[in-house]
């Protein structure tokens, strides 16, 4: 199952990487909600489909994301107020290494790993040791998929001074 933003247009192009049968869940910049619903909705479908991985993916070009740190356009669509909340203090602690090394990738990684965060708990119990969640950033000048590596930078220990 992957969690996708439907700006990157990456069905396709997980289709032609990953063989498997894929199931995809999209919210703009990958920001679903784990509420009740969401949450029973995606059991229900790893149960029925037999789904042994989840993974949140982004491109490293992600308009959502890539709006939300400069200049917050989207800001006022429904739904994405949790969102720009949840990369705006990241946004700032990582703004070095932005300017530095010329990428978006630790805070997609940092962002991505929220998610994953957030869904394994809502997973029930009886199967989540058998799910693997992730989370993966794909990298359109080389056309491909890297796994966000959650540990390379924590931001929630990360400052600059």
């Amino acid at each position: 199952m992957q969690s996708v933003c439907p700006t990157d247009h990456l069905e396709t192009v997980i289709d032609k990487h990953f063989h498997e049968d894929n199931y995809y869940i999209t919210s703009l910049g990958n920001s679903v909600n784990f509420n009740s619903p969401v949450s029973e909705e995606i059991n229900a479908l790893v149960e029925a489909k037999s789904i042994t991985e989840i993974s949140f993916v982004l491109s490293d070009n992600n308009k959502i994301m890539m709006d939300a740190l400069e200049s917050e356009n989207f800001k006022s669509i429904r739904g994405l107020e949790n969102f720009y909340d949840k990369t705006s203090e990241p946004k700032k602690r990582t703004e070095v290494l932005r300017r530095a090394f010329h990428t978006e990738i630790p805070l997609i990684t940092h962002y991505l790993n929220l998610k994953v965060q957030g869904l394994k708990p809502q997973l029930n119990n009886w199967f989540s040791d058998k799910v693997k969640v992730n989370a993966k950033i794909y990298l359109r000048q080389t056309n491909l998929f890297k796994e966000a590596n959650v540990d390379l930078i924590h931001l929630e220990h990360f400052y600059l001074n």
